[in-house]
């Protein structure tokens, strides 16, 4: 059996890496082709070209990629076809995996599987329907998207969420990262300024300017950067003028498994974390850590995505539980004043956060099978 899998950020690396064991484990001979990031490498597969070509989010930053992205898609569409591969599986990144597919299905008759479904309960319900013309099979993640997707004329599964299968921080692994940094029993903020370097170019300044506030009425709290390895050094160069006494756990100077041992640390013993919109806070949801969540778009993007969206909350904590108890700092309310004011709110009270963590990792499938495990069998089913 021959697969096809392209994923086009981190996230989607791990989704690919757990998804493409889970394959193994089913179907021992099996022969991966594809484009991804480390995780999905050491299940075997050689990328076409760097993954991180792709870690590219947001319209106007798009678009001086453009003709670039255009080669990428059809270099990428051919080595589907020339694989001869028996499924395309597309990983999130529907902007570029999407393109590649329709490219496919032009060609022939290759099945294909999109991992993550698009959040037409967010923003351009229409996509789906769109979607519906290159894609055959969509994974869901969260447990109200199946309707969508059927609905729109694909078949869809719910196979969980990856945070949910996750280890968790020992309280020995708490005590080696504290002895490693240097932090005694001091509080910890933890601060995620994301994974790509768009990202974090437009949010350290603002995240930096707020702790600096912050800091200033709780002087004993250590800040701590766990950095996402391909933007390191970034964060490193764009923190340098944040609040003294900043930890980067940087995965580039670590042995791997210690570099995750001490992100899971800081998860975990954090009292509170401001992080960037996305995955990010399911991952703290799992660590029971309250959380702030905040993102600076570029203006032409926060112009045309401000107007499409139709929900009333970007957080998926907030949306999987149902409730809104996650403050958010999003576009013109991405200010250092208001967030540092929400981030004292959420220290002043971390409890109140609790309940609706633990629900939404009930509701993503916490105590069954591995997403992972559950995505391939979902694939495999259907094939």
């Amino acid at each position: 059996m021959r697969v096809f899998v392209l994923a086009g950020e981190p996230s989607g690396d791990r989704l690919g890496g757990a998804m493409m064991q889970g394959l193994r484990q089913l179907h021992p001979d099996i022969t991966f082709d594809g484009i991804g990031g480390p995780m999905m490498a050491e299940q075997g597969l050689v990328s076409l070209f760097a993954m991180d070509e792709l870690s590219i989010m947001g319209i106007a930053e798009v678009l001086p990629k453009y003709r670039h992205l255009k080669r990428r898609i059809a270099q990428t569409a051919k080595a589907v076809i020339d694989a001869r591969a028996d499924v395309l599986i597309t990983i999130d990144s529907p902007d570029f995996c999407l393109r590649v597919a329709k490219l496919v299905k032009a060609a022939g008759n290759i099945r294909t599987v999109h991992y993550v479904a698009p959040t037409v309960w967010a923003w351009r319900p229409g996509r789906a329907a769109k979607m519906a013309r290159m894609i055959d099979h969509v994974l869901a993640l969260f447990p109200f998207e199946p309707p969508l997707m059927q609905a729109a004329g694909m078949e869809c599964d719910f196979v969980g969420h990856p945070v949910v299968a996750e280890p968790q921080a020992t309280e020995a692994e708490i005590a080696a990262f504290r002895t490693a940094y240097d932090l005694g029993d001091a509080p910890v903020l933890l601060a995620l300024p994301g994974s790509r370097r768009s990202e974090v170019t437009r949010l350290t300044p603002v995240f930096g300017a707020a702790l600096q506030r912050l800091s200033q009425q709780h002087s004993d709290l250590r800040i701590v950067v766990p950095a996402a390895a391909p933007v390191a050094d970034l964060v490193a160069q764009q923190t340098a003028d944040w609040p003294a006494n900043v930890v980067i756990i940087d995965p580039n100077a670590l042995e791997k498994s210690t570099a995750m041992a001490h992100k899971r640390a800081a998860f975990r013993t954090a009292l509170v974390a401001l992080a960037a919109s996305g995955t990010v806070s399911l991952e703290l949801a799992a660590a029971q850590t309250p959380m702030v969540i905040a993102y600076k778009f570029n203006w032409l993007s926060w112009q045309i995505i401000s107007r499409m969206l139709q929900i009333d909350t970007a957080t998926l904590v907030n949306l999987v539980s149902e409730t809104r108890v996650v403050p958010e700092c999003i576009g013109p309310k991405c200010k250092p004043d208001l967030i540092a004011q929400r981030l004292a709110e959420v220290l002043a009270a971390p409890d109140e956060q609790n309940a609706a963590m633990v629900l939404t990792m009930k509701r993503l499938g916490q105590g069954g099978i591995a997403p992972g495990l559950r995505a391939a069998r979902a694939i495999l089913d259907r094939l």
